[in-house]
């Protein structure tokens, strides 16, 4: 039976053969901050189990290296950016005032006297390849930390950023692995029950839909479509929307509406901090007048979206805790395995040296909510 139709006979099945929360995707953009938020004060975050030092040279080019000193293991984000006589500009270690450029390389060792012959540039940080692009700022994590040439592909480029800055920009932390966050994110059966609200949906609204799905780059979309009459938010924007969800490896899932000429985007980017958090930044951009008047709430919707789900994360984690198998369904759960099957064949790829193959097929999904 083809794979659009397994809601007519649908399965269950536990967990896929590769254990679930099992490694991060390699080879890979990741999303960290936004580009106004990436200033010549160097700043920390952790990725993927990473300290992670991200700054601007004052080039306006972005860069990012390990955050720690090789010396003495002292976060370099609480030196600074300082600036050779030649115009050069290095990163200096608060500790012992060791510079390095900022593809990781030492320049300098302070405390070397002159008959002291030590070859410096041999001393390097891990360079981690940054790029600006959209207003966002993405970092490059290799599968081979001694990476330092530029990523083969450019970052992720999404349609619908109009209107100048973000109309949204909201963050939070889930405390959860990035594989239970993505499956959480594309889960279209919870919404009665985690979002149901009087300006959203009703939990006594619930209708049966039918969804066509196509493969994309590194991962898969829900085309586009007329968004469900039950979701009441949609209203606002007025005229015929139309709708299509996409998401892509490692973590970033969005929504971009059309309505006429106008636009919205609703883009969700999951970066993982560690293998037991997750940062969710959750970013909106519109030309749409709407937005001039209902801003606030907007932001004040989506954030209790955010929220909700954070909140369904943590009763979710009372029960992964003691490692039960999952059950995922046919059609509801579809997605959540074309996640794990994008996941192992990237890896797969990665490691043979070959192209990626997607493995997600078109389909036609049903599902109750």
């Amino acid at each position: 039976m083809p794979e659009g139709d397994a809601a007519t006979t649908p399965k269950a099945d536990k967990a896929p053969p590769q254990k679930f929360g099992q490694g991060f995707v390699l080879d890979a953009w990741y999303f960290v901050a936004l580009g106004r938020e990436v200033t010549t004060k160097l700043k920390r975050w952790e990725l993927l189990g990473e300290p992670v030092l991200l700054g601007r040279d004052r080039k306006d080019q972005v860069f990012a290296m390990r955050d720690i000193c090789p010396h003495r293991a002292a976060p370099l984000s609480a030196g600074k950016l300082v600036r050779e006589p030649n115009g050069d500009e290095r990163v200096e270690c608060p500790y012992h005032g060791w510079r390095f450029r900022t593809d990781g390389v030492c320049m300098t060792v302070p405390s070397l006297v002159d008959d002291q012959d030590m070859d410096v540039g041999r001393i390097r940080v891990r360079r981690y390849p940054a790029a600006e692009s959209q207003g966002m700022v993405f970092v490059w994590v290799s599968s081979d930390p001694r990476f330092a040439g530029d990523p083969p592909e450019p970052p992720p480029i999404f349609p619908g950023v109009v209107g100048g800055a973000p109309k949204l920009v909201d963050r939070m932390v889930f405390e959860s692995h990035i594989d239970h966050a993505v499956v959480g994110l594309m889960d279209p059966a919870h919404g009665p029950y985690v979002h149901a609200q009087w300006w959203w949906r009703s939990s006594h609204s619930q209708h049966e839909k039918s969804k066509k799905f196509e493969p994309r780059e590194a991962g898969f979309a829900m085309v586009r479509h007329q968004p469900s009459k039950n979701s009441r938010a949609y209203a606002i924007l007025g005229g015929e929307p139309l709708t299509e969800i996409t998401f892509r490896l490692p973590g970033l899932r969005w929504e971009h509406i059309v309505i006429g000429k106008r636009q919205v985007l609703a883009l969700t980017c999951l970066t993982p901090i560690d293998d037991k958090n997750t940062r969710i930044t959750q970013l909106i951009w519109s030309d749409h007048p709407v937005f001039a008047f209902i801003k606030p709430f907007i932001q004040a919707g989506a954030r209790a979206f955010l929220r909700q789900d954070a909140g369904m994360v943590n009763l979710q984690n009372e029960g992964l805790k003691y490692d039960p198998a999952l059950l995922w369904i046919d059609d509801a759960d579809k997605q959540a395995k074309w996640y794990q099957q994008l996941k192992r064949e990237w890896a797969n790829s990665r490691r043979e040296g070959r192209p990626f193959n997607n493995p997600v097929e078109p389909a036609t999904l049903r599902w109750r909510s």
